[in-house]
């Protein structure tokens, strides 16, 4: 008889176990190899997301900030804002604001805050940037000349059209005058 029509010999039960539990280590290797290129790809979304948020409030904070120091209305508002969009708790939204203030300090100017966010959100992202830096500013019921200039700076740098960007303070001032409970004007 040739060679060829041979079969191998039969596994003893050992060899057979042997060759299982490589078998089962190789696949649990794979798996885990799998499993963690999955949470790789998570780590950028994440961190995204944590630049997305830093961002936000770094520039929240600028307005907030454009006519001297923040007023205690204005930094309830922007804790209220941050901690409602980004569905955070008290404590981070507290820290996020402290990391977002130190950042602000350190920036040159709005565009190194609207470039990151420009990378991240689409149209609408965009103007819910462009709605909060109203609530902020408009907490009080009204703008001054200063801060409707960098909102309008911003909102440029953010890509939000001039008429959007007017829609937006008239609805955000239309609600603070409900909430304080008087008529709502045309202004």
């Amino acid at each position: 008889m040739s060679g060829l029509n041979r079969l191998p010999p039969p596994l003893s039960c050992r060899t057979a176990r042997r060759q299982a539990q490589r078998t089962a280590l190789m696949f649990g290797s794979l798996k885990t190899l799998i499993s963690s290129l999955g949470e790789d790809a998570r780590l950028p979304s994440q961190l995204e997301n944590q630049r997305r948020r830093l961002a936000t409030a770094a520039l929240l904070i600028r307005i907030a900030t454009v006519d001297g120091e923040m007023s205690e209305a204005r930094l309830g508002e922007l804790h209220a804002v941050l901690k409602s969009t980004f569905e955070l708790d008290d404590f981070t939204a507290a820290q996020l604001i402290d990391d977002a203030a130190a950042a602000d300090r350190s920036a040159i100017d709005l565009y190194h805050f609207t470039r990151q966010l420009n990378a991240v959100l689409d149209d609408e992202g965009r103007r819910e940037i462009v709605r909060m830096m109203w609530q902020i500013v408009l907490v009080d019921g009204r703008a001054n000349e200063f801060e409707n200039n960098i909102v309008w700076r911003a909102a440029d740098l953010l890509g939000v059209p001039a008429r959007q960007r007017i829609e937006l303070r008239k609805r955000i001032a239309a609600e603070g005058t409900l909430r304080a409970g008087y008529p709502p004007t045309n202004r």
